[in-house]
Parts: structure tokens; C-alpha cells; sequence
């Protein structure tokens, strides 16, 4: 048994008498003067081991604390008085803490928040101020020219009917002329004019037949403006609740390419699968897909993560794109079923029906949007990360386009 020596005195031995303590029915130690349930003695001492106040026969060498660590009473409640005037310091200071934290620290919080508050107020009231500053300039540019083109073409098409006034007013007069010649002269008269005849004749022939000229078109070009394309990019992306659900046609997938199970990755493989069933719709020879649905009308965006892959094209086609055979009719940006946008290793191009319009990129997209705005006959590539448009191309699409894809390194998949 070991007993603490300090302050203590001679080994516990048993109480003459119960002494002072509660009456009948309370709990043993829940004062001072308690009594021992089991021995009846005063609870003058504390067992360190089971934490509780107990006897002098309790901690003796016969009781139920022996071999425990035993202290008297009066010290571990010293200690406990110790602690509490240490913790009451701690509050104390932990309150004076709070307190000035309240007073001097959440006010000068509370000012900076109002007046940071109100700077970005005037941040973002001076920056769409600017931009809306910018919208309504290049709108009134925009519609100047509009206007401009317009006129231009009106004037056009008005000095072309002076012209035409003209040129049927002198063909009727040779044309009457001809014909009283025709009508009123004998032989011998007739052949005198013939000089005048021949320059009647060539004079008719001065006038050529109407041609078509752009000059008569309104030039729809004039209301394409970067920045304007950049606003209504960034604009309609952002209102779309979502991407289009694009999925990719099995029937369609390239024997070089393995389909995941959700039909939103293309895997190539250099090695043909023996297992792939061909069929009509297959691609048979170059890595392509096709999506399993169509886009005939309004506005329709999806992204494609193309950044594990060196070797893509991704872009719209037609369905009647041809699917057997190595030729370009079934190639990808080759023929003029498909529109796409593609990457060999740090080459980027746009292409279609064989033309390739390289396209300067800074860097590599990780995500690859495509916009389509059938209304305005219009298909956009953006940098989905960022909403940089990448290239835009304006056609007259002779039908129902679906997405393409085609990929012959690595893996792309279709952004949820």
C-alpha cells in the first residue's frame, strides 16, 4: 500500500465512535462528516485509484483500497480548491478576452464589413457599368452597320434597276426599230440601211444578260464582331441549366475504339476488335463515332474532356456521313458531311469538306465545348474551363447534325 506522507499522520486506525455525520438515508461522502456505508466510520480520506472518498478502514491493510494510492480528504480537496481558484482565473481572463474581443474587435469587423461591403458594390456596379458601356457601343456599332449595309444594298439594287429601266428602254427602241425596217422597206431600201442595222444589232448586243452579283446581297458578315460572339458565348453558357445529354451510339463505334458501359468514352485501341459486330452504321476503318441522337432545330451545347488524349477531332456530321472504307468520304473533316474541330500532338485546325483552317492555340484545352446554334446556322468550339471561344464557323447545314467524335490516342469522354 502506498500512502501519501506529506501532511499526514500516524496509518488510519478505526473511529471511536461514529461522530458527527448524516442522518438516516444520505449518500455516504456527499459532505463533510459523511459516514462509510460498509464500516460507518467518517470518510477522511480519498482513494486516488477508484477517485471517491473512503475510511480509515477502507484504506486500511484488511480493506477494500489496499495497495491504492490514499490521501487524506482535507488535501485533495485543497488540491481541488487549487484548481478551482486557478480555473476561475482562466474564466476570468478567458471572459476579459471575449469581452474586449466584443467591444474592440467585432465593431472595427462589423465597419470593414460594411465598408468592404459597400466597395464591392461600387466594384461591380463600375465593372458592369463598363461592360454594359462597352455592350451598348458595340451595339450602335453594330447596328450602324447594319444599317450601312443596308442602304449600301438598297442603292445597289435601285442603280441596278435604273439600269435595267434603261437597258430594256433602248433594246425596245432597236427592237422597233428593227421591226419597222422589217416592216417598211423593200429589198433595195433595206440593204442601203444595212450598216444601220448591223450597229443597231451590235448596239443590243452591248447590253448583257442580268448576272448575280454579291453586291445586291445584304453581307451578313457585318454583324460579326469577336467581342459580340464572345458575350453571347459566355452569356448562353452560362444561362443553360445544362449540357445536352449526349451519349454515343454503339452501332456506330469503330472497331480501333472501346465503348464505356454509360456510352460516354472512347477508348482507342491500335488493335481491331475481333469481337465487334459489323454492320451499316459501324465505322469500319477510321477510329469515329456518332452520337445516338440528332439536333434539327434551337441551341445545344456539350463538353467533351480531351485532355489525355494528343490525337481527337470532335464536331458535328450529317447522318448520311459514309461509314465503310479508308477513303476521305468517311473521314472525318474531309468530306462535306462533317464539321469538326481536331488535334494531332500541338496542332489544332478546324475542317471541313477538306479545308483546314489552322487555329492558333496558346494552350492545350482540358475540356472542349461545343455550342450549336442551328438558328443562326452557327457552330462554336470554346474552351469550357475558361469560356474562350476557340473558333466559330457560320454554314448553311443541309440537315439534322449529330455530334462526332473521333479519337486515335488515349481516351475522351463526354462531360456529364
Amino acid at each position: 500500500m502506498s500512502v501519501e506522507s506529506a501532511g499526514q499522520g500516524p496509518w488510519p486506525g478505526p473511529e471511536q465512535g461514529p461522530g458527527p455525520g448524516p442522518g438516516p438515508g444520505s449518500e455516504p461522502g456527499s459532505e463533510p462528516g459523511s459516514l462509510c456505508p460498509e464500516h460507518g466510520q467518517a470518510l477522511r480520506w480519498f482513494c486516488c485509484s477508484e477517485r471517491r472518498p473512503v475510511c480509515a478502514a477502507c484504506a486500511g491493510l484488511g480493506g477494500r483500497c489496499r495497495g491504492h494510492r490514499i490521501r487524506r480528504a482535507e488535501e485533495r480537496a485543497e488540491e481541488l480548491r487549487n484548481k478551482i481558484v486557478d480555473q476561475c482565473e482562466r474564466l476570468q481572463l478567458q471572459s476579459a478576452t471575449i469581452t474586449k474581443y466584443v467591444a474592440d474587435i467585432l465593431p472595427g469587423k462589423n465597419r470593414r464589413a460594411v465598408s468592404t461591403a459597400s466597395a464591392a458594390r461600387e466594384l461591380v456596379i463600375q465593372r458592369l457599368g463598363l461592360v454594359r458601356s462597352l455592350c451598348e457601343s458595340e451595339e450602335q456599332r453594330l447596328l450602324e452597320q447594319v444599317h450601312g449595309e443596308e442602304e449600301r444594298a438598297h442603292q445597289s439594287i435601285l442603280t441596278q434597276r435604273v439600269h435595267w429601266a434603261e437597258a430594256l428602254q433602248k433594246l425596245d427602241t432597236i427592237r422597233t426599230s428593227l421591226v419597222d425596217m422589217l416592216t417598211h422597206l423593200d429589198d433595195l431600201q433595206l440593204i442601203q440601211k444595212e450598216q444601220e442595222i448591223f450597229e443597231r444589232t451590235e448596239e443590243a448586243e452591248g447590253i448583257l444578260d442580268p448576272k448575280e452579283s454579291e453586291k445586291l446581297n445584304f453581307n451578313e458578315k457585318c454583324t460579326r464582331s469577336p467581342l459580340l460572339t464572345q458575350l453571347w458565348a459566355t452569356a448562353v453558357l452560362g444561362s443553360l441549366s445544362g449540357t445536352e445529354d449526349v451519349r454515343i451510339n454503339e452501332r456506330t463505334v469503330s472497331p480501333f475504339l472501346q465503348l464505356s458501359d454509360d456510352q460516354r468514352t472512347l477508348t482507342f485501341n491500335a488493335k481491331k476488335s475481333k469481337t465487334c459486330a459489323d454492320g451499316p452504321e459501324r465505322f469500319d476503318h477510321w477510329p469515329n463515332a456518332l452520337a445516338t441522337t440528332s439536333f434539327q432545330a434551337g441551341l445545344h451545347a456539350w463538353t467533351v474532356n480531351v485532355e489525355n488524349s494528343c490525337a481527337y477531332k470532335v464536331g458535328v456530321a450529317l447522318g448520311q456521313l459514309p461509314r465503310k472504307g479508308s477513303g476521305s468520304d468517311s473521314r472525318l473533316g474531309y468530306n462535306a458531311f462533317s464539321w469538326v474541330f481536331s488535334r494531332y500532338d500541338r496542332e489544332f485546325r478546324f475542317s471541313h469538306d477538306g479545308q483546314h483552317e489552322p487555329l492558333a492555340l496558346l494552350r492545350c484545352p482540358a475540356q472542349l465545348g461545343v455550342l450549336l446554334d442551328l438558328q443562326a446556322q452557327e457552330l462554336l468550339f470554346y474552351e469550357a474551363g475558361s469560356g474562350t471561344v476557340l473558333h466559330t464557323h457560320h454554314a448553311s447545314f443541309p440537315g439534322p447534325l449529330f455530334p462526332v467524335f473521333a479519337v486515335a490516342d488515349q481516351t475522351i469522354s463526354i462531360v456529364r
